[in-house]
């Protein structure tokens, strides 16, 4: 049996800091050592609605959205053996780079998903924890399609589902201790490893339609599928997007 133990309201102040996070250096507000154009900004309309928004400044950068529940009032941290379900409303435009992905004390990693529309069929699924990764090739991810995502963090397998079916489990895991903060954000490419945005492309968005985490009410309790990863479930690595 599991309970949902937070169920996202972009609006809430208390749930979610705007425009800043540890996972970028100083905090933020820029990170292009990770080739990222971003430039966070607090501003609600960039996040708050559950679109996440990068418009285009004169300077170079790109004001972006980016929401996190790291420092905020509330504090919500994701646990071994968590399961997070959303869903997204994927980007069209080229240069934008959607992810729902987690962070804590300059680790502690798990990508829900990462998009890149220049790649239109391919999601990149990864525990940067215990390095298990795939570039899922599926035919329900496309621009601008809707897709629904579901990641359990097992002990010893982070196992990741698209629209109900399970697609991948690293047969890795985050371990016994694990957690960590929630992020939601909109970054844009800045060219090295996905094309950048067009020129003449001043804005871009996606919309996370819902997001809940559920967890287990009885503790240590086995968790389903935890030293599974079939060879079904891994022929969906084709190497590097």
């Amino acid at each position: 049996m599991s309970d949902v133990v937070f169920t996202a309201d972009f609006t809430s102040t208390s749930q979610w800091v705007a425009g800043r996070s540890w996972a970028y250096p100083d905090g933020g507000p820029t990170n292009p050592g990770d080739n990222k154009l971003d430039h966070l900004t607090p501003d609600p309309a960039y996040s708050r609605t559950g679109t996440f928004r990068a418009t285009r400044r004169t300077d170079g950068w790109w004001d972006t959205g980016l929401l996190t529940t790291e420092g905020s009032d509330e504090a919500f941290t994701l646990r071994t053996g968590d399961q997070l379900q959303a869903r997204v409303h994927l980007p069209s435009e080229l240069g934008a780079w959607p992810a729902i992905w987690t962070w804590r004390d300059g680790g502690n990693e798990v990508d829900v998903f990462e998009y890149h529309p220049d790649n239109p069929d391919l999601l990149e699924l990864s525990n940067h924890v215990r390095e298990g990764h795939t570039c899922l090739h599926h035919p329900a991810v496309s621009p601008g399609a809707v897709i629904d995502l579901g990641v359990t963090f097992g002990r010893r397998s982070v196992v990741w589902t698209l629209n109900g079916t399970r697609v991948f489990a690293d047969g890795r895991g985050v371990g016994s201790g694990w957690h960590a903060y929630l992020i939601v954000n909109l970054s844009v490419c800045a060219g090295r490893y996905h094309l950048r945005p067009d020129a003449k492309t001043t804005e871009l968005s996606y919309r996370v339609e819902n997001l809940t985490v559920h967890r287990r009410l009885i503790p240590h309790a086995a968790e389903p599928h935890d030293d599974e990863a079939t060879e079904a479930e891994t022929a969906t690595a084709d190497g590097p997007p």
